[in-house]
């Protein structure tokens, strides 16, 4: 394959511009509770909440991701208004608690994970 093929394979203009519009539609809320989903389920699964019995948890990975999940729903909590950050506070609650109660040697209150944005979950 010549490079100018190799180029040509990976640029797609009107794609790419057809992306860009697609998103600039969409509410930033909705963008905002669609990532936060996505971080949620992801944690979910690296703690052991998913159906799946072959799905390994991993509390490194699942520390990382709540840790995001709850730095984005603290800052967001104020612009998304009260019934999408409750659900989001309700999910990552969940998240909070079963990574504390998958963990071995479970963080000292406040250090769990996402705690330092959360505060401490009981």
């Amino acid at each position: 394959m010549s490079d100018n093929a190799h180029i040509h394979e990976f640029s797609a203009p009107d794609d790419a511009e057809n992306a860009a519009r697609d998103i600039a539609d969409v509410p930033a809320i909705e963008v905002i509770n669609t990532v936060a989903v996505h971080l949620l389920s992801a944690a979910a699964v690296k703690c052991g909440l998913a159906d799946d019995p072959d799905s390994q948890l991993d509390l490194d990975e699942a520390r990382k991701l709540i840790n995001a999940l709850a730095g984005l729903v603290t800052a967001a909590a104020p612009d998304l208004g009260d019934q999408h950050a409750r659900a989001l506070r309700d999910g990552l609650r969940s998240v909070q608690l079963a990574f504390r109660e998958a963990s071995p040697f479970p963080d000292a209150p406040g250090k769990g994970a996402g705690e330092k944005y959360t505060g401490a979950v009981n």
